[in-house]
């Protein structure tokens, strides 16, 4: 059944084959060692499991993990290093001390498993269980992978109470995901997002001796709580035995927790097929207050016959990532206030869907009307998106929409706002609509999106002969000056400017133009073209949907210029600190976008990247207010004289950390600090440093929150925000982070890993010290 493969079998896609060598009897001896370029693994003896590296796709990195041997999609049922891949070269030794030491080519360790075992290790075990045991002389047992689970649980194993599954965060991607189930201490099961959303029937205390004890997944392939009292709550409704079937337990990055099994007499066939899954229909179950939604912007997510959930975006309306289903949708056309024509809602009509709705970006509601009127309002208003008629109210909302779903419940009619095929009143055809607009999308889509404009781009590159050549080792081209000049109408238009140099608007002439910013360089790398090339190469290839995305360059002469992308809605500085305050979940949107951002050019990006200057004016917002940071990467580009650029605000407490000034070595900490001072300014809507509007205790933002978190007052740095409020554990949590990684001291400032766990939740946060002790001594 091919619809099992999309949630849990795509490894064979994601993942590059991976050969064997057997053992016979599974043991492996201390002093043995695996390598990513020896294609080797440690088998069962029955050759059903397998533990060793598989190659992620696309990538040159790899995860020490256990998959199933004999599927031919080798699905994985354990990993060591999702939260950090080890590079081609990397080795994993089984030592006596340590047990399991995974290294990178340069010695730097990656993972160990010896922080739970208490003993000598004299040899391992790959057990036909898919277990894998470090044992002692005595064969006893000092660690397993049965004790630290990742994502799935296989027959035979049990979780104690305070165990828990994470889950991934994609379907390509093993980092930790945004959901969680969590067996705790006093016996609940509860799946978790940001909050719990789901927990079993076995509520502490509500029947004497029904709090649970275990999770077990036996032999026999029952999955249940065993409670206090002898008694089960049953998650399986019919048995599989293991050794008929392969079976697992998985909790999927999209949230559902659900058991699968296939006949081992048809290895052949790929298709796990379902069980039962839990929650019973997560589309329902998700919402804005407990969690992340499982689909993304303008999607609709759909509980189908095979108990899971997909993502779909509405007519009119494309994935902005056609390789990630669960991504966000953009419209094929240019919709909103800006430059609207008079005769814009002729422009208009609407599809009408049934029961569907995204749960947030309400704007207005009027009650006492009619489902025509609904509709109508939203055709005249250019704000409006979509409109939702139920029970006589309408409810008009606007991009981005959020945690769409189909409920039978609704009782509702959504009425989506579309081009259609209508004339202007001056008798000139409109073109759109239809067919019609299948043969314009080109042009509306250049008007719609940056990314896709850039997609477009590049697929014009054979075709015009004016497109410039590509001479670096990446996607990116080579411009002359003389057509950037063109493309900037001679440097006319400018966008900004800062300590690198100055950004200008742009055009670059193919179809009917593309916008683009092209920043001219102040200065550059004193070694000459050969580093400048190397150091573009390194930005050239770094992918994240929170990095403004690098088009090209220009390298002609004492001339430096790169050309972005251009974003639409400008700078986060420009939407933070203005007279209208945006929203709270807008701006924890924009905080998380930055911190994934930061992430990946520290620890996922194929060469370290600091960026040394995180602000808020080098954070762009794509249409749909998307945080992407820019500059990344220039402070290696350029010349490395900051210092000189930043002694002016040495007095103050602005986004530059400590040790640019203390002589202390430069690390990704200094992004830390800077990310914790944006993200209080995100948090309050206003600046790191402001001495003519506020008082003088307020002047320094960042001792001003700490003084409010530490006199219990956060309403104040919020402003008595009532939408900030309303989830005041994530206010208290976000300040929190945010004073960790503003610490004086470096080591005390969590990783950007660590900071997005604390974000999302999967990672308790601590009370914090005073950022500043010794600034602040006397």
């Amino acid at each position: 059944m091919a619809f099992t493969v999309r949630l849990f079998l795509l490894s064979s896609l994601l993942l590059l084959p991976t050969y064997v060598l057997a053992q016979t009897n599974g043991s492996i001896a201390v002093g043995a060692s695996l390598s990513t370029a020896g294609n080797s693994s440690w088998l069962s003896p029955s050759g059903d499991f397998a533990f060793g590296f598989r190659q992620l796709e696309n990538n040159d990195l790899f995860l020490l993990s256990i998959w199933f041997a004999k599927i031919p999609d080798k699905t994985i049922v354990w990993y060591a290093n999702g939260d950090k891949p080890a590079p081609n070269g990397s080795v994993v030794n089984l030592t006596a001390n340590s047990g399991l030491v995974l290294t990178s080519p340069q010695g730097e360790q990656l993972w160990k498993s010896n922080q739970t075992i208490a003993g000598v290790v004299a040899h391992g075990v790959m057990i036909d269980t898919g277990n894998f045991v470090l044992e002692n002389e005595k064969s006893a047992k000092l660690w397993e992978t049965f004790k630290n689970p990742t994502d799935t649980m296989l027959p035979g194993q049990i979780l104690e109470r305070g165990g828990k599954l994470s889950s991934r965060n994609s379907e390509t991607d093993y980092t930790r995901g945004h959901f969680r189930l969590d067996f705790q201490n006093n016996g609940n099961l509860v799946l978790r997002g940001q909050r719990p959303f789901y927990s079993t029937a076995t509520t502490n205390g509500s029947v004497p001796g029904s709090a649970g004890l275990q999770l077990v997944f036996n032999d026999s392939g029952n999955f249940y709580i065993l409670r206090v009292n002898g008694g089960h709550y049953n998650f399986t409704a019919e048995e599989h035995a293991a050794k008929d079937y392969y079976l697992r337990t998985t909790l999927c990055f999209d949230g559902v927790l659900a058991q699968y099994f296939l006949p081992k007499t048809s290895v052949g066939n790929i298709s796990w097929v379902p069980l039962w899954s839990e929650p019973s229909n997560i589309c329902q179950k998700i919402n804005a207050d407990s969690g992340p939604s499982v689909c993304g912007y303008n999607s609709i997510c759909t509980y189908k016959a095979d108990k899971m959930p997909t993502c779909e975006c509405p007519t009119g309306y494309y994935l902005l990532d056609p390789n990630d289903p669960y991504g966000s949708c953009y419209p094929t056309f240019k919709q909103g206030c800006e430059n609207e024509p008079s005769y814009a809602q002729d422009l208009y009509d609407v599809q009408v869907l049934e029961n569907t709705d995204w749960l947030t970006s309400s704007f207005m509601q009027f009650n006492d009307t009619t489902a025509d009127t609904c509709s109508q309002s939203c055709l005249q208003d250019c704000s409006c998106a979509v409109a939702v008629y139920s029970n006589q109210t309408c409810q008009k909302k606007k991009f981005p929409l959020s945690y769409g779903r189909e409920d039978n419940n609704l009782n509702a009619t959504t009425f989506i706002k579309l081009m259609t095929v209508k004339k202007k009143k001056s008798g000139t055809t409109l073109v759109h609509g239809g067919s019609v607009l299948l043969g314009i999308s080109v042009v509306v889509i250049f008007m719609s999106g940056t990314a896709v404009c850039l997609g477009l781009f590049f697929s014009f590159r054979k075709k015009h002969a004016r497109f410039p050549q590509n001479d670096l080792d990446t996607n990116l081209h080579s411009f002359s000056h003389k057509e950037l000049e063109e493309a900037t109408n001679g440097f006319n238009e400018e966008l900004g400017r800062g300590s690198f140099g100055v950004v200008y608007k742009g055009i670059i002439k193919i179809g009917s133009g593309v916008q683009v910013a092209v920043k001219k360089l102040n200065c550059w790398i004193q070694d000459g073209e050969k580093e400048f090339k190397t150091e573009l190469n390194i930005i050239g290839r770094t992918h994240h949907k929170n990095l403004v995305h690098l088009v090209g360059y220009c390298d002609e002469g004492q001339e430096r210029l790169l050309v972005y992308e251009f974003l639409s809605n400008g700078t986060l500085a420009n939407f933070l600190f203005t007279d209208t305050k945006p929203s709270w979940r807008q701006r924890i949107d924009i905080a998380y976008g930055v911190a994934k951002g930061l992430l990946y050019l520290h620890e996922e990006c194929r060469t370290q990247i600091i960026h040394c200057d995180i602000k808020p004016q080098n954070i762009l917002l794509d249409d749909y207010y998307n945080a992407q940071i820019a500059d990344f990467g220039l402070a290696k580009l350029l010349m490395m004289n900051q210092s000189q650029t930043q002694t002016a605000i040495r007095g103050t407490k602005g986004y530059v950390a400590p040790e640019w000034f203390r002589n202390m070595a430069i690390s990704t900490k200094v992004d830390v600090y800077s990310f914790g001072v944006v993200l209080l300014e995100v948090i309050c809507c206003r600046s790191s440093v402001d001495r003519e509007n506020v008082s003088e205790e307020r002047a320094i933002l960042t001792d001003w929150v700490y003084d409010c978190y530490h006199d219990g007052v956060l309403d104040a740095i919020v402003d008595n925000e009532m939408e900030a409020l309303h989830e005041k554990t994530k206010l208290e949590r976000f300040v929190m982070v945010a004073l960790w990684c503003i610490q004086e001291d470096p080591s005390l400032r969590p990783t950007m890993r660590k900071v997005v766990q604390m974000l999302e939740g999967v990672v308790d946060v601590h009370v914090p010290p005073c950022p500043s002790p010794f600034s602040r001594a006397g």
